[in-house]
């Protein structure tokens, strides 16, 4: 019984050394806990359990761009073929996401320039109509139409430049420093 409780206990520091040591740890029952329960492909195509990108988000937010994540499995469960697949994995999840909100970043900043000259060349051609048209009803309808428009398309442009750019970067700096992380795996 003695034996058992220090086996127990031994057990325990090595787990919490290694939890201290590394800067992202998570403790796994089985090498299934990375990856969705819904989809049935080997390690190498499946897809990354939500829940597992939710704990590393949490755990990344305030780290800085060096990040060990270390994973922890019980010594009965380790396979090293396996991890070699998973560490790939991984590495290419991270990678392929990286760019995809690259590619959303850009998307939106091209979205959001066109949609405030479109606001701005608007604003343009209703000052025109002020200038040169001044006194006709279909003209004055035609600028009480123009002004709101040209201004709501600025300012459309600018809140996708600024507000919807600016909320794409913590996702984007997340992938980038998961791209960059060293990732290991450990038994307790």
């Amino acid at each position: 019984m003695e034996d058992q409780e220090k086996d127990i206990d031994a057990e325990e520091v090595v787990k919490h050394s290694l939890l201290e040591k590394a800067e992202i740890s998570l403790v796994l029952d089985t090498y299934d806990d990375i990856f969705s329960d819904f989809d049935p492909r080997p390690f190498g195509q499946r897809a990354l359990s939500d829940d597992f990108l939710i704990e590393a988000k949490k755990a990344a937010r305030d780290k800085d761009d060096d990040i060990e994540l270390s994973f922890m499995i019980p010594k009965d469960k380790r396979r090293m073929d396996y991890e070699l697949v998973i560490k790939k994995r991984l590495r290419d999840h991270f990678r392929k996401h990286s760019m995809l909100v690259r590619n959303e970043i850009s998307r939106i900043k091209k979205q959001g320039v066109v949609w405030a000259i479109l606001g701005l060349l608007l604003l343009i051609f209703a000052t025109m109509v002020t200038y040169y048209h001044n006194g006709s009803i279909i003209w004055d309808l035609l600028l009480i139409s123009l002004e709101p428009a040209g201004w709501f398309l600025f300012w459309i442009g600018g809140e996708k430049l600024v507000y919807e750019v600016r909320d794409k970067y913590p996702e984007l700096e997340f992938y980038d420093k998961m791209t960059r992380c060293e990732i290991s795996f450990h038994t307790y």
